[in-house]
């Protein structure tokens, strides 16, 4: 599985935002020193997460940033999703490269299945979830299998080099 580390960093920040914006907006260079995470970083991420709707800035003194909804209310791949993250189980790029010449690898179908399950977990899972510490598979509803079914794809080779999915 493929999670990097900006989906992680983003997750954590979000995270640490929760917990400490109780006193008025947090300012990224807080949340740079408790995380370990360089500000320049943060401040790219952070400004994904604004452009998704999931934070909003204050500026000026005191200024920094607060969560855009109540935390309850944002999920885990909320946010991974904001940062342009992706998580995935395969190597393919719509089914062709780290594929096998066009075709899918005998495994591809097992892996995606698992990229769709660990979705449909992470969307269940909201921040206050994390915070509280209450996320247990026991404890999620997770949505229908049917809203994460991929469409299905056509491969053709259209000549020895190029295939095109449809």
């Amino acid at each position: 599985m493929r999670l990097t580390s900006k989906g992680r960093y983003a997750v954590s920040a979000m995270i640490d935002l929760t917990k400490n914006q109780g006193q008025g907006p947090v300012n990224l260079a807080a949340i740079s020193e408790r995380q370990f995470i360089s500000l320049s970083y943060l401040e790219q991420l952070f400004r994904r997460l604004r452009e998704g709707g999931l934070v909003k800035s204050v500026r000026g003194p005191g200024g920094g940033y607060l969560l855009n909804r109540e935390p309850a209310e944002i999920t885990v791949s909320d946010v991974i999703r904001a940062v342009d993250e992706q998580i995935k189980a395969t190597r393919c790029v719509n089914a062709l490269r780290g594929c096998h010449r066009g075709n899918r690898c005998d495994t591809h179908e097992l892996w995606d299945a698992l990229g769709m399950h660990i979705y449909r977990f992470l969307d269940v899972v909201s921040l206050q979830d994390v915070c509280d510490k209450t996320v247990s598979l026991e404890g999620v509803e997770l949505a229908p299998v049917e809203q994460y079914a991929p469409e299905p794809q056509q491969i053709q080779m259209v000549d020895k080099r190029v295939a095109a999915v449809s």
